[in-house]
């Protein structure tokens, strides 16, 4: 295991997950072969990461069946595992209703090739289920033994105190939204609520889907083999990928060479600033990217640095009064 990795405790939980996690979104789904998927994990567990992050949408199922067979050869007290429920995996089968979630939790298990998640998350808000029902089925899903925790990823608050409301404080440990330097809508109201609920932050995109790497360049369509020439991206593209955003980039690349990091450190630092945030989860398809990404912990920025930071954004809207476009509005009752 790695000397430099940094933990955090997750919520009211008793986790302690890695500042830096690996996530399956887009990099285990399908996207690359089974060695390198492999080869990334086995970084992952080198740099002293412990958080695993996947769901059971990726791929359909495709990352979870891989990371099944990789992290089945390790210890399973080792690392933290966690998956998510409500993406479509048939024509039939998506959601947050009581049935979908007893049937995915079982298959989610089966493909990762283990007894219990340590975190289960709701991918997103179902509001065609009555909010009990899919509490109820969560929190039926812990006392069988089958997670330990529970979290969410892009609720708006008033689904969270809805859930509060109905369930205490107690129910969820963890947040998933997307944060980055180009995306700060969660500082407005999310990390608040969830901080007095002791509720922690496991980011998605903190690297703005590599643009924060500094790779795609202002006035220059993204390369035809880039994530963002995909039409899979569009509603992240139009958040990230904008010229006001391409710009303050280049502007932000000398503040990292200032501090002798590379961007991606300089991004995941600056997400991992906030006490709320507990892990920032990153992707990567070669092994010396999770190194990379695993050099971010325990990097302090100064007030000097972030204001610097806060200058070179100046002319980009980050803070968005709107959550991302991927929370999913209203609430049913019973």
């Amino acid at each position: 295991m790695g000397n430099d990795m940094r933990y955090r405790r997750l919520g009211h939980s008793d986790l302690e997950v890695s500042e830096i996690s690996l996530g399956a979104w887009l990099t285990y789904a399908g996207g690359i072969e089974l060695e390198q998927t492999k080869a990334c994990t086995e970084a992952a567990f080198d740099a002293g990461i412990n958080f695993f992050d996947t769901a059971n949408v990726y791929g359909r199922g495709a990352a979870e069946t891989a990371w099944g067979e990789i992290l089945s050869k390790h210890p399973r007290d080792s690392y933290i595992l966690a998956t998510k429920v409500w993406g479509q995996m048939s024509d039939t089968d998506q959601g947050l209703s009581a049935a979908q979630i007893a049937k995915q939790i079982d298959a989610s298990l089966t493909r990762l090739q283990t007894d219990h998640v340590d975190l289960y998350q709701a991918h997103r808000f179902d509001p065609s289920v009555p909010i009990e029902e899919t509490i109820e089925a969560l929190q039926l899903v812990v006392r069988q033994g089958k997670a330990r925790y529970l979290g969410f990823s892009e609720w708006t608050p008033e689904q969270i105190r809805a859930a509060i409301d109905i369930a205490g404080p107690s129910l969820f440990a963890s947040s998933q939204p997307q944060y980055s330097m180009l995306w700060q809508a969660p500082e407005a109201e999310l990390f608040q609520l969830c901080k007095a609920n002791d509720i922690s932050q496991i980011v998605w995109s903190p690297l703005a889907q590599g643009v924060l790497t500094g790779k795609y360049q202002p006035g220059t369509p993204p390369p035809p083999d880039s994530r963002f020439a995909s039409d899979a991206m569009s509603g992240s593209k139009d958040l990230v990928f904008t010229e006001p955003a391409l710009e303050a980039v280049q502007r932000l690349a000398p503040i990292a060479d200032g501090l002798g990091v590379s961007m991606p450190v300089l991004a995941l630092a600056w997400v991992l600033r906030r006490g709320e945030v507990a892990s920032a989860i990153t992707g990567a398809s070669r092994p010396e990217q999770v190194h990379a990404n695993a050099a971010a912990a325990g990097v302090e920025l100064s007030a000097d640095v972030l204001q610097a930071i806060d200058a070179a954004l100046a002319d980009v809207p980050v803070r968005r009064p709107t959550l991302a476009p991927f929370a999913q509005e209203g609430i049913r009752y019973r």
